[in-house]
């Protein structure tokens, strides 16, 4: 199995920045594409960027200039940091992989959230 762990969520003032963590563990043989989702109250959660083993990278519209994805492919690890921060980006931040465990399979983290105060 595969466990994701994030980190780095909290509350800042419109404009500030924030960098999100998320480490992989378990039994991985490979990993693909790793990203970040987010939930914000009432929404449908939405794809906020994601980066691929080669660091190809998507952003949603709403992020790009402002938040840039990254990853250590070493300790599987990806980082999403979040610079000028708006009130409208306040949610619940999900990491997820596709990751080879068993078989080719996504994996989620337990969410961290985000505030950002205007």
């Amino acid at each position: 199995q595969v466990q994701l762990v994030e980190s780095g969520g909290g509350l800042v003032e419109a404009g500030g920045s924030l960098r999100l963590s998320c480490a992989a563990s378990g039994r991985i043989f490979n990993i693909n594409v790793m990203g970040w989702y987010r939930q914000a109250p009432g929404k449908q959660r939405e794809l906020v960027a994601t980066i691929n083993s080669g660091g190809t990278t998507v952003y949603t519209d709403s992020v790009k200039g402002r938040f840039t994805i990254s990853r250590d492919n070493a300790k599987n690890t990806v980082f999403l940091q979040m610079n000028s921060l708006k009130p409208e980006d306040t949610a619940i931040y999900y990491c997820y992989c596709n990751a080879y465990s068993m078989a080719w399979d996504l994996y989620w983290g337990q969410g961290t959230q985000v505030t950002v105060s205007s």
